[in-house]
């Protein structure tokens, strides 16, 4: 244990852009909240230079509008700004695990990533897991080699998925075995494999996350 390496994990403004985008494609945020730099920094913990930063990149997104002087406002998501999102992130991360299959990278730093989001799920810490699972990302997207979609990937990054009404630690799970899937693959350097188990790990998300905005539709009907 004395020999693994600290795990990479993305810069403070992006760990807040993804926060705040998780829990807006979640409904966890509604349309219209009004978000502030305190607010968030009391939320999150962090500073207001990274919530400030976050809060630009959000809105070039589309996600909040800025307000001068006064924060931002939640704009509202549909299911098309949902599939969008998550297309386009499962196309560059199927092309990041094909090309660490053609580039033949070393994964040293993937296995133990995903040994340690093994050992966490198996002592029931998801909270540990949740840095780990961006970890394990973060390091196929290096190891792949393009700085751009580096760049693009962190930008977009959201955290677990996870559905309406499934506990995060069931959620974990799933993801966790769907990362070790991923990673024979790639340590078999089976392109085609790896990079269609991406593609489904980021289109399962996908339709994860549309189970909070049926659920709101649904509660909306009644």
């Amino acid at each position: 244990m004395n020999n693994l390496k600290p795990i990479k994990l993305l810069p403070a403004r992006e760990r807040v852009a993804s926060a705040l985008r998780k829990a807006i494609l979640a409904h966890d945020i509604q349309e219209g909240t009004e978000l502030t730099l305190e607010s968030v920094a009391e939320m999150l913990g962090v500073s207001s230079t990274p919530i400030r930063e976050a809060f630009q990149m959000l809105s070039r997104e589309g996600f909040i509008k800025l307000r001068p002087n006064k924060g931002a406002i939640v704009l509202g998501i549909n299911e098309k700004t949902i599939r969008d999102h998550y297309e386009a992130r499962a196309i560059l991360e199927r092309e990041c695990a094909m090309a660490v299959c053609r580039n033949g990278a070393d994964l040293t730093s993937l296995i133990e990533i995903q040994e340690q989001g093994t050992e966490a799920l198996n002592n029931r810490d998801t909270s540990d897991y949740s840095n780990l699972n961006q970890a394990f990302h973060y390091e196929i997207w290096t190891a792949a080699g393009n700085e751009k979609i580096i760049s693009l990937l962190s930008s977009m990054w959201n955290g677990l998925s996870m559905g309406h009404n499934v506990t995060q630690e069931a959620y974990a799970r799933i993801s966790n075995d769907e990362h070790k899937e991923i990673l024979e693959a790639l340590i078999a350097r089976d392109e085609e494999r790896a990079g269609g188990l991406m593609n489904e790990h980021i289109l399962r998300s996908l339709e994860n996350i549309l189970t909070h905005l049926n659920a709101d539709d649904n509660n909306y009907e009644r």
